[in-house]
């Protein structure tokens, strides 16, 4: 068992907030080393000190904020995916002058 900053245990498969950065990611991993807790994050693939990382509850996953404006995770990702398939080629712009 590895407990976050608040010492609330963290179970796989969470989502948990690097405190430090703000990173978020699901748990994917967890282990103890040297007596210091360990969490994986999915995102990133790298290890976090488990007492630098909280909990998120359900309703912080879904949506997070962006100064005083709520925005939709889930909505920006599909977006993004969405983006990624563009494709542009050397003749799709044209200059003027």
């Amino acid at each position: 068992m590895v407990f976050d900053a608040r010492d609330i245990e963290i179970p796989l498969n969470s989502h948990v907030r690097y405190v430090d950065t703000g990173t978020v990611g699901e748990v994917v991993d967890a282990r103890t080393t040297n007596g210091v807790d360990w969490v994986k994050l999915d995102k990133t693939g790298l290890w976090y000190e488990s007492n630098r990382v909280e909990l998120l509850e359900e309703k912080d996953i879904k949506k997070g904020s962006w100064g005083n404006k709520d925005i939709d995770i889930e909505n920006l990702k599909e977006n993004t995916m969405n983006f990624e398939e563009l494709e542009l080629s050397s003749d799709s712009c044209n200059g003027g002058g």
